[in-house]
This record gives C-alpha cells, sequence and structure tokens, in this order.
C-alpha cells in the first residue's frame, strides 16, 4: 500500500485526480493539502470524503511547518503536486501572490520531499510556460519563453523541480498539460467562465476576435496521463499531456451557445486587455507520453457537450462562487471597464 500526498487536491484537476486514484488503486491511501483559497472547494471532494482511505488537511505549500507535519503523521511515498495559482489575467492583477505559491511554495515541496526521502515527486506544469507557438508542435525539449507572470511563476517552479533533481537527486517527473476541461473547473477559465454567464443570459466578454487557438483536454484523460507518467514516466524527464483538439475560443463558445441554445448575441468582443501578452496559439508533442502506452481516451464535441450541461444542472455548485466578494470583486476589476453594466 503506498501513500499519496497530493497538494492542491481540492482544485480543479487535483481533486479529479484524487477521485481517479482512490477509486482504480484501491489498495492506496490519499492525502490531501489544500489551501482552500478562492478555486480551492472542500465541496470539490464531497464524493471522496467518507473514504477512509482519504484523509484531508488545510494549508499552504509554502508553509515548511505543516509541510512537516504532514510528512510526519503521514509518510507519504509519492507526491503529486497539482497547488498553484493558475489564471493568467488575474496574474495580471497580483503577480506576487503567483512567486510565493508557483515558486516559493514548489520549492518547500521539494525541500521537504528531499529530506523525508520521497519515492517519486510529480510536478502539474502547464503548456504556457513554452509561450507562443505559431506553428508545429512543443517538445519537452524546447526551450521556455513565459509571456505572463503565471506562466513566468510555473515555468520558475519547474525549473526548481529540474534543479532539485540535478542537484540533490530528487526524484521528481514533470508533466505539463494543454487546456483542460471538465465538471467543477472554477468559473475564471474560459470555458466554465462563458458557460455560467451564458446560462445567467449574461454578454461574454471575447477577446478581439476570439482567433486564439487552445488544445484541449477532458479532466478524465489529464488526470490519466499524470498517474501515468508516476508509474510509467522516467525520474528526471519530462512529458507533454495534450488532447490533440486544437480550436479557437470562438468556436469553443459557438459550442457553448449551440448546446445551451442561446442567441449569438450574448457574446461582446472588446480589447484584448492581456494585449501583446496574449499568446495566440499553444500546441502540444505527446508522443513521448503516447510511446509509454497512454493516449486520449475522451472525444472532445462529446466531452464538451457533457461539460457544458453538467453546469447547467450544477447551479448548486457555482451559484454560491459567483457570487462570492472574491468572483465578484475580479470580475469586476478586470471586466468592469469592457462591460460596464452587463457585469
Amino acid at each position: 500500500m503506498s501513500t499519496l500526498l497530493v497538494t492542491g487536491g481540492a482544485g480543479f484537476i487535483g481533486s479529479h485526480f484524487v477521485a481517479y486514484w482512490l477509486t482504480h488503486r484501491h489498495g492506496d491511501r490519499v492525502v490531501v493539502l489544500d489551501a482552500l483559497t478562492y478555486a480551492g472547494n472542500l465541496a470539490n471532494l464531497r464524493d471522496v470524503a467518507a473514504s477512509p482511505r482519504f484523509r484531508f488537511y488545510p494549508g499552504l505549500i509554502q508553509d515548511p511547518v505543516t509541510v512537516r507535519g504532514i510528512f510526519r503523521a503521514e509518510k507519504p511515498d509519492v507526491l503529486v503536486n497539482f497547488a498553484a495559482m493558475t489564471h493568467n489575467d488575474r496574474s495580471l492583477l497580483e503577480p506576487g501572490a503567483f512567486l510565493q505559491t508557483n515558486v516559493s511554495g514548489v520549492n518547500n515541496l521539494l525541500e521537504v520531499a528531499r529530506d523525508f526521502g520521497i519515492e517519486r515527486f510529480v510536478h502539474v506544469s502547464t503548456d504556457e510556460v513554452y509561450g507562443e507557438a505559431p506553428s508545429g508542435c512543443f517538445k519537452e525539449t524546447d526551450p521556455l519563453r513565459p509571456r505572463t507572470p503565471y506562466a513566468a511563476s510555473k515555468a520558475g517552479g519547474d525549473l526548481q523541480a529540474l534543479a532539485h533533481h540535478i542537484a540533490y537527486g530528487t526524484p521528481v517527473l514533470i508533466t505539463r498539460g494543454s487546456n483542460t476541461y471538465g465538471p467543477r473547473q472554477y468559473p475564471e477559465k474560459l470555458l466554465p467562465f462563458f458557460i455560467t454567464r451564458a446560462l445567467q443570459n449574461k454578454k461574454l466578454p471575447m477577446y478581439g476576435s476570439g482567433a486564439q487557438v487552445r488544445d484541449w483536454i477532458h479532466v478524465h484523460d489529464h488526470c490519466r496521463g499524470i498517474a501515468w507518467v508516476l508509474e510509467h514516466g522516467t525520474i528526471g524527464e519530462i512529458y507533454n499531456v495534450g488532447g490533440g483538439n486544437e480550436r479557437t475560443n470562438l468556436q469553443i463558445t459557438q459550442y457553448i451557445l449551440k448546446v445551451l441554445d442561446k442567441p449569438g448575441d450574448l457574446v461582446r468582443h472588446i480589447a484584448d486587455p492581456r494585449g501583446a501578452a496574449h499568446d495566440q496559439r499553444y500546441a502540444l508533442d505527446t508522443s513521448k507520453l503516447r510511446a509509454l502506452g497512454w493516449h486520449p481516451e475522451v472525444d472532445f464535441e462529446p466531452g464538451i457537450a457533457q461539460t457544458i450541461l453538467w453546469y447547467a444542472e450544477h447551479e448548486d455548485w457555482w451559484k454560491p462562487i459567483i457570487t462570492a466578494p472574491d468572483y465578484v470583486q475580479f470580475v469586476s476589476r478586470y471586466y468592469g471597464p469592457f462591460l460596464g453594466e452587463d457585469l
């Protein structure tokens, strides 16, 4: 029996990973550490909370006392780090907070993991560390060219992890995922933000023409990819986890309107608040992970449709979020100049 410490396990991808692991690895225990900041939500763990193989601790990954205490009490064999501040737009407003979690927090986890002799440390990162891909697909060996404070802070965490492996032999593996979709995603990201606004018949603020291209992967496949790297990956290596589903932001928005039977005039094209920092295209080469035997299972269009309908059927999950002061303040601060009274 193994014990996994999953940091950021009350967030979107982290909570899905916790449920996936408990379902498919019946002998293992999962311990979650989460700060329960604006995007962490105990409701995301409701389905596993009663399991005798699950335990939850509140706390910050950058707090050495908390992290060391959990290591002493639970003696984890494996650490999977999802804990991060993750939104480009929010990082433009408060970049310092991203450095505290995504760089200093990662460093603290690495230090504690090294001291306690962890067997494997999987650091979950993002395709955004590569920057913009005008053509082709990024490979794991490509240079990092982050273009926002969020992407730069994630790149910093990646480099900390790789340096720890080289300097101390810390058994690190890194995954870099593409845009992930599915139930229970905090509604600041494009898909849940637009879905929840469309359900309220509110305007959807589309940056420019909406021609920005992203590669989309269902959260189930992303979690499977991380699990695959954990079990089959080579220590010290990086693995891209992408769905191979390139779509423009406008196409994604059209899916939402079609599934919800909403009019096209809900879309309001606005100036791009990120300006030159907004990468026009991301794309990942996933051949390295596929060579280990992993491949996506969820087809894109039915996966997107099921995700949209989940939000339509679970207003009890997202309505408390969008009325919380932090969320209201962020939307007003970031989109207010463009939407005015249509907030």
